[in-house]
């Protein structure tokens, strides 16, 4: 007995139950390549970005960092800069003092990582409810199965290996279905999580960048934006009157 010998011999409840598996197969395969082709995007402008970015730190203008931004608006790196250097660029407009400006410029890169990592993770939870529930869906269509196989044995009186083994192979379909749909939503997930790590590390990085090079604090480096926010930039040191010494 082939498969489509053993999907024809499904009963109502069994279909009911290949066809939801069918609909989360559509939509964890829909969503996958959704958040493939945002993440591949996301990736390509952020290295793009980074050459901008590095001339900035390297003496570069604020302006050409904010026009740079503007056109690699879906670089997760680009966002968090551009977030922090309008920050700075807009106290400086008003004409604040930009080294008062620290705790601004970090709350700013603080809730634009935070608003990034929740635009990219998007979606990734539809795919691990469906990695984890798919096989219990296909086991309880199975189960339902068995019970069903055995009561028609018991109803008609006919048994034998036969046609015990034929009712438990139409019920195993379910389980079939289910893991198999399961596995690429949990390989997806994966992936996209480690990818995500990483995006979190590069974005804490930039951070650490900028506020180095905004505001010339040299222990800033190797902070991350949460470890920024308690760090105030360094009071300007009035020289007082010198006294002769004896």
């Amino acid at each position: 007995m082939n498969l489509s010998e053993l999907l024809g011999h499904v009963g109502i409840f069994g279909g009911a139950v290949i066809f939801s598996l069918a609909l989360l197969s559509v939509f964890s395969v829909g969503m996958i390549i959704d958040k493939h082709r945002r993440f591949s995007l996301a990736s390509r402008q952020s290295e793009k970005f980074k050459p901008e970015f590095k001339k900035f730190l390297h003496g570069g203008d604020v302006k050409d960092l904010i026009e740079a931004g503007k056109l690699h608006q879906n670089s997760y790196v680009a966002q968090v800069v551009s977030a922090g250097v309008s920050e700075y660029d807009g106290v400086i407009q008003n004409g604040g003092d930009p080294s008062a400006s620290l705790e601004l410029v970090t709350s700013a890169l603080r809730d634009s990582i935070s608003e990034t990592l929740i635009q990219l993770k998007r979606g990734l939870g539809f795919l691990a409810t469906i990695g984890s529930t798919a096989p219990f869906v296909g086991l309880f269509g199975t189960v339902v199965g068995i019970i069903n196989a055995f009561r028609s044995i018991a109803a008609t009186g006919s048994g034998g290996m036969s046609v015990v083994s034929g009712g438990i192979a139409e019920a195993l379909v379910s389980t079939a279905l289910g893991i198999f749909v399961a596995i690429p939503a949990v390989v997806a997930f994966n992936q996209f999580t480690g990818k995500l790590e990483t995006f979190h590390v590069e974005m804490n990085r930039a951070s650490s960048q900028l506020v180095n090079r905004l505001f010339k604090i040299p222990a800033l480096k190797g902070l991350d934006v949460e470890e920024m926010a308690e760090v105030k930039a360094p009071a300007v040191k009035k020289e007082g009157p010198a006294y002769a010494t004896r």
